[in-house]
């Protein structure tokens, strides 16, 4: 399989992250100024506009990079893929998590300087709590789950909708509305808004998102023993001069 040159995976990588990131926290200030006194309804706007956005940027970005824009997806491909010569390399790891955490960041200043809010401005919301890094554990295991079962089985041409499907079903079904994202998780520091985090919440929730993968790849190898094979095919990558009508597309997170 042809991938694009890394610098081009790398820089989708930090524009969906960062447009992700900027849909997460840009729906989060939106929703709480359009419904200010009910917390169900801006949760719920903030996860139809994440799930939308999240669907949209894997079409948008996925033929270059397999929009991943998330580390414990891309370590997944990176793990799994060391049984059979498949995957990201090592230095292709590196590079994608630095562009997303990057892009994470920038995405969320984004939101900020575009609600006129400080360009930075870090968020003073505790969310350190056994039960929310359980909720962390779970989200980040289903959505590992599907990308590579989607990918083992051929398919990744739904990948858009059922991963933005599942974000958006699992802000609701988990305690802590489904960061499922060490990249996310940073950026969503840089914002005081409805979808931030206090620095000091990140690493509990990163180590739980860690957790997830482990439970996640170990589940795959139980469940499909040749699970190897399929890395290449998360980590979608064809070149721009093949027909069109090859292109599959791949999936990430939130």
């Amino acid at each position: 399989m042809t991938h694009p040159a890394l610098w081009r995976r790398l820089l989708a990588e930090f524009c969906g992250t960062a447009l992700l990131v900027t849909a997460v926290v840009g729906s989060g200030i939106m929703a709480t100024e359009l419904s200010p006194d009910d917390v169900g309804l801006q949760l719920l706007q903030n996860s139809i506009a994440t799930a939308f956005a999240l669907g949209a940027l894997i079409l948008t970005f996925g033929p270059v990079s397999g929009a991943h824009f998330n580390p414990v997806v891309s370590a997944a491909d990176w793990l799994l893929g060391r049984r059979a010569g498949t995957g990201l390399t090592t230095s292709d790891l590196g590079g994608y998590v630095l562009a997303q955490t990057a892009g994470a960041i920038a995405g969320s200043i984004l939101a900020n300087l575009m609600f006129a809010l400080p360009a930075v401005d870090l968020s003073t919301k505790d969310r350190a709590a056994g039960h929310l890094w359980l909720g962390e554990i779970v989200a980040t295991t289903g959505l590992i789950l599907l990308i590579f079962a989607l990918a083992r089985s051929g398919r990744t041409a739904v990948a858009p909708a059922a991963v933005g499907a599942y974000i958006g079903a699992a802000y609701w079904f988990t305690s802590s509305t489904s960061f499922a994202n060490p990249a996310v998780t940073i950026g969503r520091a840089f914002t005081d808004t409805f979808a931030g985090i206090t620095p000091a919440s990140v690493p509990g929730f990163i180590a739980a998102q860690v957790v997830g993968l482990a439970v996640a790849v170990g589940l795959l190898l139980a469940l499909y023993p040749d699970v190897a094979r399929a890395a290449d095919h998360v980590n979608v990558a064809h070149d721009s001069a093949e027909p069109a009508t090859n292109h599959t597309t791949r999936a990430p997170v939130r």
